[in-house]
């Protein structure tokens, strides 16, 4: 019995040790982010996708980092390079973690960066897609502001696109930016981002 004891407490202490250093290794990432060090953030943040299989987040931000920077991308060679390893990335954290209202998010975030590039070519390819992400994504999580604000802001750019009033979704803005006040992320290595560009949306609908 006792050594069934020992064992026990080896493999828990096992699973600590190794969230721990996930953990360690997250927080180590998301600081060199910070520091502007975008590179080693997500070259740390590849070494850690490796080392811990099963976790999503990861490549999550991964594919968040290149989608970011892909936002004032001019070189279509650049910008595909970018997009198909943020690709690559939410494909596989999306075999790690199913029916994802992040994952959902960041995947319509990609789809955009596309149609951002060229509306035309891709506006038409992944126009419904996107708008089909968000509906999908505010329908598994009601309350993720990302979801609400993503969905919202792609309505807006729709209207507007279309020459039809976006005054209509600046309520959904505003709403979001409730959603973001009460919100409350798993973890605090999980996705906790975008108030601060809900609130500069709801800014510029007022003036």
């Amino acid at each position: 019995m006792r050594h069934l004891i020992i064992i026990a407490f080896l493999v828990i202490s096992g699973i600590t040790q190794a969230q721990t250093n996930f953990e360690k290794g997250m927080t180590k990432a998301f600081e060199l982010w910070q520091n502007g060090k975008t590179d080693e953030a997500e070259n740390m943040f590849e070494r850690i996708a490796k080392a811990e299989p099963k976790e999503w987040l990861p490549n999550y931000y991964i594919a968040q980092i290149n989608s970011l920077k892909s936002w004032s991308e001019k070189d279509a060679t650049v910008l595909k390079a970018q997009l198909d390893k943020a690709q690559e990335h939410l494909d596989a954290a999306m075999l790690k973690s199913e029916n994802n209202a992040e994952l959902l998010v960041m995947q319509a975030q990609v789809l955009t960066n596309w149609v951002a590039f060229d509306g035309m070519t891709y506006g038409i390819k992944y126009g419904a897609k996107v708008a089909e992400l968000y509906e999908k994504a505010t329908t598994l999580d009601p309350t993720n502001p990302r979801a609400a604000l993503g969905k919202a802001e792609w309505d807006m750019g729709s209207a507007k696109y279309f020459g039809k009033d976006t005054a209509p979704f600046c309520k959904d803005i505003e709403a979001s930016i409730e959603l973001f006040d009460t919100f409350k992320p798993e973890s605090a290595l999980h996705p906790n981002w975008g108030k601060e560009r809900a609130e500069q949306v709801a800014k510029d609908c007022k003036s």
